[in-house]
């Protein structure tokens, strides 16, 4: 069974290592001097990490692919400032062989919990019609377990098992919160599209052995899906109030906040322009978690920058541990 996972490998430096990984990518490249070689991913619920394997990739090939659990061998090294391992030997892992609560990283909070804690903001809605139509999601069986257990991002912020309603639920808080201070808001309608924004990501991504987009997902995205959701819900629900379709509607279009991130449309109401702003707040607060943990993991000192964040385009800096040394 499985004894190293991907967070000790700083523990591990030039140290040859065989575990159990799922195989979240594998590609076939051509080496600089003639072949190929092997571009993987390999996964744990600690983290990812990449892996190169440059001879004798045949029988991987023949009998690997992205998904399965695999047994290897290699060596722990860093490159470009990220631990990677450089693989000897790689093979299946049978079903015996494999404990799948090792390889997909969970919320850390009772699912339970959160799932009460957000029925209870929708119970408090002083507008029906939103009520009704939120619970007409949370109280929809299949909608109501995907929720609970997806991940909110293949990689970036919560991508764990849970992370979908982890990140909603923290998002609503926020949300209640900032709402007293902009009278412009009606909170029920602000809490309705916090709920409903990442509904779409119950169908775009998928969480067996690993995180990765159906092909749903890949076509048409959870913008798209969300969108088409809500006008089933919608029609279920008739008569439901034109206007409050519409605002939701475009919360869910516009909660990206620029074209260019792939919104359909701009935020033009005061609940959707608060809405775009908190949700990137939120997502970017886990990210800053996620890389303040990784630096840790791999034995930077809290003065140390992290490593560079390609989705913020900055490297962060822990405030909190950097002060302790005072």
């Amino acid at each position: 069974m499985k004894d190293f996972f991907i967070a000790d490998a700083a523990k591990f430096d030039n140290d040859t290592v065989t575990s159990y990984f799922a195989l979240s990518s594998l590609s076939v490249r051509e080496k600089k001097q003639g072949g190929q070689y092997l571009a993987l991913t390999l996964t744990d619920k600690t983290g990812t990490m990449e892996a190169r394997m440059w001879d004798e990739i045949a029988d991987v090939l023949a009998n690997c692919s992205e998904g399965c659990y695999v047994k290897v061998q290699g060596q722990i090294s860093k490159y470009q400032g990220k631990f990677q391992i450089t693989l000897q030997k790689m093979r299946n892992a049978a079903e015996s062989e494999i404990d799948p609560a090792d390889y997909l990283p969970a919320t850390l909070f009772d699912v339970e919990e959160m799932w009460a804690e957000l029925r209870g903001y929708v119970s408090q809605f002083t507008n029906h019609d939103l009520k009704r139509l939120v619970f007409a999601f949370l109280d929809d069986g299949a909608i109501a377990s995907a929720y609970r257990t997806a991940p909110a991002a293949k990689r970036l912020h919560h991508a764990w098992l849970g992370g979908l309603l982890e990140h909603v639920v923290t998002l609503v808080r926020v949300c209640l919160a900032t709402a007293p201070f902009y009278p412009e808001v009606n909170p029920d309608l602000l809490v309705t599209g916090a709920i409903l924004h990442d509904i779409g990501k119950t169908r775009e991504l998928h969480w067996k052995n690993s995180f990765g987009y159906t092909l749903e997902g890949q076509l048409i995205g959870h913008i798209n899906i969300a969108q088409g959701m809500l006008l089933e819900k919608v029609k279920e629900l008739s008569p439901f109030p034109e206007k409050l379709r519409v605002l939701v509607e475009h919360m869910i279009l516009s909660h990206h906040g620029k074209y260019e991130f792939g919104s359909p449309k701009l935020p033009m109401t005061a609940e959707a322009l608060l809405l775009n702003v908190l949700d990137d707040l939120e997502a970017k607060m886990q990210v800053l978690r996620n890389e303040f943990a990784a630096a840790e993991a791999s034995g930077k000192s809290p003065g140390e920058m992290t490593e560079w964040v390609r989705s913020m385009d900055r490297p962060l800096l822990d405030s909190r541990s950097y002060l302790k040394d005072e």
